[in-house]
């Protein structure tokens, strides 16, 4: 029987799935078994849309349908869990099964800790991620950098360090420093992460550390929880997906090509936070770039803690409707609310039609307020500082008593 910390490499038996399958096709598997017993009524994953730098959310219910999904897809920038808090009820009632980036599993635990996702009716199955690629700019870093038209690729995958295509007549791979050093690579949010291998899933999956015989033909597996050990053992013990040890030597590489994309994830936020400067030279920048906001709600409508059923910004007391940009208040109170809390998802800043960098301003004060109060969001069920997590009680009683002030007994003076 599988326990947490154990790792192994697994490979699918089904043959469907196998032709797929870029590494083996276990999490695949897995997914399989999961539908098939009930353990799931539905697994969220994503396809290929109109084409490679597309991805498409697709609810799946028939294991048939899982093939669909197989493979990787670099330059599809999609954030989940909100999608489940916003059209599956948070998972209130349905058993939901998910493969999760670092900062989707950041954000199923964020979400969870203010009572809008069930984490008891979830499942994750964590892949290692050392970043993704805008789908805009991944077509013109193909076109420029490896002079390529991008509508002929037919592949893509960053490995060892590189960011490869195949193509109609052929495959070329390009450093991903070279790349960056040139303004294309990852996107910059990618750059400054430090969550490479998401333990709190349940299971964390990839190909680091799969050497030998079954390197491109298997998936390294670690057991991060018993929900991960069951949907584990019960593949294994229904004939979908097939194991060995993980070679030992494959567990140090796993580890030494984590511990250098913690170290590049640090060297990007060194660069990315001393670029902003300090104090009011800080502030200056903030609001000078802010200036641009369109007040679309795309930021809001897609971050995994802005959470609140009426959105402060909304209120006529605080935001002047109409006004074009608002005035900086807008930003202020999206500070507060999510500043403590942010899983640096990018969300905010890939879909801002204004290109605002948000998630550098948000993630900056979140690595401050980490530095001040030692509170890492995403990670546990740890309450951050300031998080409301009795929002629904807390506006009725705003309702019946006429205040607007929420938690206004938080700040009353003491009695003694």
């Amino acid at each position: 029987m599988s326990k947490k910390g154990d790792m192994l490499y697994a490979w699918t038996n089904d043959a469907e799935i196998a032709k797929r399958a870029e590494l083996g096709g276990a999490v695949t598997g897995m997914w399989k078994y999961a539908l098939e017993s009930k353990m799931v009524d539905g697994v969220l994953a994503i396809k290929k849309g109109k084409d490679l730098y597309d991805a498409a959310p697709t609810f799946i219910t028939k294991a048939e349908d899982l093939k669909n999904t197989a493979g990787s897809l670099h330059c599809g920038t999609l954030l989940l869990p909100k999608l489940i808090k916003k059209y599956f009820d948070g998972a209130k009632t349905m058993k939901i099964g998910v493969t999760v980036k670092g900062c989707d599993a950041m954000a199923f635990y964020e979400l969870a800790k203010r009572k809008q996702i069930n984490l008891d009716n979830i499942v994750m199955v964590g892949v290692n991620c050392g970043g993704s690629v805008s789908a805009i700019p991944a077509r013109k870093m193909i076109q420029a950098k490896f002079d390529v038209d991008p509508d002929t690729v037919h592949k893509e995958e960053i490995d060892k360090g590189q960011f490869i295509i195949e193509y109609e007549g052929g495959h070329k791979g390009i450093s991903i420093d070279e790349l960056e050093e040139a303004g294309y690579g990852r996107r910059s949010n990618c750059r400054r992460c430090k969550m490479k291998v998401p333990r709190q899933a349940d299971l964390a999956c990839g190909n680091w550390g799969v050497i030998g015989p079954k390197a491109g033909k298997a998936t390294f597996v670690e057991v991060c929880s018993e929900k991960g050990a069951k949907l584990l053992d019960g593949a294994i013990k229904a004939g979908v997906i097939a194991t060995e040890a993980a070679n030992p030597k494959g567990i140090e590489i796993r580890g030494k090509v984590e511990g250098a994309m913690m170290k590049l994830g640090d060297k990007w936020r060194k660069h990315d936070f001393e670029s902003l400067g300090e104090g009011k030279d800080r502030l200056k920048k903030i609001m000078a770039e802010t200036s641009r906001c369109l007040k679309c709600y795309a930021c809001i409508e897609n971050c995994p803690i802005c959470y609140c059923e009426d959105c402060t910004t909304k209120n006529p007391a605080y935001v002047t409707p109409g006004q074009l940009p608002p005035n900086f208040m807008f930003q202020l109170i999206r500070f507060a609310h999510i500043a403590d809390s942010c899983v640096n998802c990018g969300q905010c800043q890939e879909l801002c039609p204004a290109d605002i960098p948000n998630a550098l301003f948000m993630h900056a004060q979140q690595v401050e307020l980490e530095k001040m109060f030692g509170h890492v969001p995403g990670v546990n069920m740890e309450l951050p500082l300031m998080a409301y997590v009795e929002e629904p009680e807390e506006r009725a009683r705003l309702h019946n008593t006429g205040s607007d002030m929420i938690y206004e007994n938080v700040f009353s003076p003491v009695k003694k």
